[in-house]
């Protein structure tokens, strides 16, 4: 994994590991029509407004998360007149579900080389 692709991969990381931000993603990642699945090609733009309701939370901070999601990578934002939707790039959850597959990430030995030493077994 290069450089770029793990400061990356950290930056989403980072910004999902706040609660509030985890739950907008979510409803993002799964803001289809009940009762219907959304593929990968698919965007489906949800309004700021929307996305919020039943967080509890204020607007402005709201708005903070959102940006620091955008800023992040995860989320693509668009004014439209007095609205601002929001939506997730089919290539960001592709990116995300790449690096969850991939072998490198599931070999022991990787998994042992990030333990501290005292943990170790060799």
């Amino acid at each position: 994994m290069s450089n770029y692709e793990t400061n990356n991969l950290s930056a989403m990381f980072k910004a999902l590991s706040n609660p509030h931000r985890l739950a907008l993603f979510h409803r993002l990642m799964s803001c289809c029509a009940p009762g219907t699945r959304c593929g990968l090609e698919e965007t489906s733009r949800v309004c700021v407004g929307a996305l919020g309701d039943g967080l509890e939370i204020a607007p402005s901070t709201l708005s903070h998360h959102l940006k620091e999601l955008h800023r992040a990578g995860l989320i693509q934002m668009e004014r439209r007149g007095k609205f601002v939707e929001c939506w997730l790039e089919p290539s960001v959850l592709a990116e995300l579900s790449a690096f969850f597959k991939s072998d490198s990430n599931l070999r022991s030995n990787d998994h042992e080389q990030l333990l501290p030493t005292q943990n170790r077994q060799d």
